[in-house]
């Protein structure tokens, strides 16, 4: 399964035109998306919120990650302050997985933002989270908090924001998207004797993690038709639902 690295503002000192501040709302957004994470498979490490830039980019460059994801908000140069609005998604210039997954965000997020027209993927040679991570990696601008309007929808639509972020991460990882979150809770497998195989993704045809005998206990962790998203033994994979019982 996919591996993220989530890495909100680490700017307090970035303030709202109707209060509070980027690093605030930013990992209000990262907190909002993790169930949604969990509940599709997604395994996840976070910057500390009390570290530096440089420490947060040493995190992301010590694990394999598949994506490294940056949460911001954005302010416009002091002339054109309070006027400015929009999303951007930036990718460091020539990374072909960096320009994808951008183009994937700033795509699905046209779909929530007031302003479609206004979300766009960039490309960049000038952000070092982007510059000095190893494994591909995005930088969302997700709105201007200078403007009066941008800040107060980022503050009314934080789970709308979470949710539709990591649906594009599901695109871009190629698995589906669970709408629904829930707590996860331990079924069994139930096999009549056999063995139950745990997938990579929810296909016959898809590659098999691991095995589970019959009466194993699972974690489930989220269900797509016919298939859940379960925990064994520390993997986790997709499993048919013919062959669980909670």
């Amino acid at each position: 399964m996919p591996y993220l690295f989530l890495s909100p503002s680490l700017q307090p000192f970035n303030e709202y035109v109707n209060g509070g501040n980027e690093q605030q709302y930013m990992n209000l957004i990262a907190d909002a998306m993790e169930p949604y994470l969990i509940a599709n498979g997604i395994h996840f490490d976070r910057s500390d919120e009390n570290g530096s830039l440089r420490d947060a980019i040493k995190s992301s460059n010590m694990g394999n990650y598949d994506l490294h994801l940056a949460l911001h908000s954005n302010a416009a140069p002091p002339s054109l302050s309070g006027v400015l609005t929009g999303t951007d998604v930036y990718y460091k210039t020539g990374s072909y997985e960096g320009e994808n997954a951008a183009n994937i965000i700033a795509d699905n997020f046209k779909t929530i933002y007031p302003n479609p027209d206004k979300v766009k993927a960039v490309s960049t040679d000038s952000l070092a989270e982007l510059n000095m991570t190893t494994s591909p990696a995005v930088l969302m601008e997700i709105a201007y908090h200078d403007n009066t309007e941008d800040a107060q929808w980022i503050k009314d639509n934080i789970t709308s924001i979470a949710k539709n972020i990591v649906q594009s991460l599901t695109y871009y990882f190629d698995i589906p998207f669970i709408f629904d979150i829930v707590s996860p809770y331990e079924a069994r497998v139930d096999t009549n004797g056999g063995n139950l195989n745990i997938r990579e993704k929810p296909s016959m045809e898809a590659k098999v993690i691991t095995t589970a005998p019959d009466n194993s206990p699972l974690l489930i962790l989220g269900k797509w038709e016919n298939w859940y998203l379960v925990n064994y033994d520390g993997h986790i994979g997709y499993a048919k639902g013919n062959y669980i019982s909670s």
